[in-house]
């Protein structure tokens, strides 16, 4: 998959712990039998969140448990943006710049970001806490611009609330997630305008009990 040059932070081994190994089990469980490598995602997902990123070890690894050739896992892995393959700080930032984003400013997000950690896209700080990437749509364009963190999206976001996300994360805090602006999922900024009411027929069988 890469140059020798390349492989200096490769593991040389992966095992799940005893924990993740039950985990993983009972997923390649969901499978019926000669399918158990329509895990291989989720067993991938499992390996990540054990080393916080994908080795060449952890790959080979999943392919001798999915009875898979290990080309055929590195071609799920490499397929998938989800999927890092290469360490990736505690906290990794993943800046989403698709249209939507764009245009409300993702532009001044990605600079604030790298103002604030010191180091430009693509980067992690020197103290492996934080790493900053770009992505494409993460899928909440209502909520633009947004951050993927960890398992959170955070939304609605401008400079000073960016600030106040990384410095929190600085502090060894979690920040809440979610819009950065106090909306509730994708409602309005004043709140809810429609739907104020259950619909008629819920109000006739209430009215009737």
């Amino acid at each position: 998959m890469s140059s020798s040059a390349e492989q200096s932070y490769q593991p040389a081994s992966f095992t799940f712990t005893d924990e993740n190994l039950i985990k993983a089990k009972a997923f390649i469980a969901k499978h019926p039998d000669g399918r158990q490598r329509s895990a291989v995602i989720p067993l991938l997902d499992l390996a990540q969140r054990q080393e916080g990123w994908v080795s060449l070890a952890a790959m080979d690894y999943l392919a001798g448990m999915l009875g898979m050739a290990p080309i055929e896992v590195y071609e799920v892995a490499t397929f998938y943006s989800m999927f890092q393959l290469r360490p990736v700080g505690r906290y990794h930032l993943q800046v989403c710049t698709n249209l939507p984003c764009m245009l409300r400013g993702s532009a001044d997000i990605v600079e604030t970001c790298e103002k604030e950690l010191g180091v430009s896209l693509g980067e992690t700080t020197p103290d492996g806490l934080f790493t900053l990437s770009e992505v494409e749509c993460l899928g909440a364009c209502v909520n633009a611009p947004v951050i993927w963190i960890g398992d959170e999206y955070y939304e609605d976001l401008d400079v000073e609330s960016v600030k106040t996300v990384i410095r929190a994360l600085k502090r060894g805090e979690t920040p809440k997630p979610g819009s950065q602006k106090g909306r509730s999922g994708a409602e309005p900024l004043g709140g809810q305008t429609t739907l104020l009411t259950p619909p008629a027929e819920q109000q006739n069988r209430e009215g009737g009990a």
